[in-house]
């Protein structure tokens, strides 16, 4: 007779600061109703960062446990005090953008060294586009998805291209698409659209130190804005 194992979950690091926001609130530190402590003061209280916090407190509005209030503060909510463990709702956003900075980090620099005509036409497209969606109040998300997938093809690399597709996809995850809802906007879209203009000047230069420093300013930026900004 066999008997089936179930894998172990690798817990992320968001779901381990929820858990202990989780057991606060089942223990009476925190009542329905009431507001949870400043952001800087509820970090410290944990001894974590501010945007693993962050992430944390998302996962648990997912859930229902708590409520975050622009402007006000995070509340919890009634019926809190029974749930399990935090299961997981993808990768974290924040380690999503550092690896994709490391990553496409070293890709452009391949791409820098292969660029064509038609490369540069087609990346010139995907902002063009951006642009004219921007100007709409429309999302440009799939244009901006062009621009760094075709960065990918450039370089060349089949393993490179799959492994950036994957990680912007990432963002189609519970998590990451919460914090895309409360972040992203028309404003920060345009702020996007102008670092991605500066990472094809730089490419067009066939600078690949620039191009690298242009990438990973722009994948910093768009981290600090995605999770900073919630």
């Amino acid at each position: 007779m066999t008997t089936s194992v179930k894998p172990v979950e690798t817990r992320r690091l968001y779901q381990t600061i929820a858990d202990q926001i989780n057991s606060l609130i089942r223990l009476g530190s925190f009542q329905a109703g009431t507001r949870l402590p400043p952001e800087r003061e509820l970090a410290q209280q944990l001894g974590v960062s501010r945007p693993s916090l962050r992430e944390a407190l998302i996962a648990l509005e997912i859930r229902g446990q708590v409520e975050i209030r622009m402007g006000s503060g995070v509340y919890v909510c009634e019926g809190s005090t029974e749930e399990p463990p935090l299961t997981s709702m993808g990768e974290s956003p924040t380690e999503l953008m550092q690896a994709r900075a490391a990553i496409e980090g070293c890709v452009i620099v391949l791409a820098c060294t292969r660029l064509t005509p038609d490369g540069t036409a087609r990346l010139q497209k995907s902002v063009d586009t951006m642009r004219e969606l921007i100007a709409a109040g429309r999302s440009p998300l799939e244009p901006d998805r062009q621009f760094h997938m075709t960065l990918a093809e450039i370089a060349g690399n089949s393993v490179l291209t799959r492994l950036v597709g994957e990680l912007f996809d990432g963002r189609n995850d519970p998590i990451a698409a919460k914090v895309s809802g409360l972040a992203e906007n028309i404003t920060t879209w345009g702020v996007a659209l102008s670092e991605h203009e500066r990472i094809l000047r730089t490419l067009e230069s066939r600078d690949p130190i620039a191009s690298q420093a242009a990438m990973r300013s722009h994948l910093k930026a768009s981290e600090e804005r995605w999770v900073g900004g919630v």
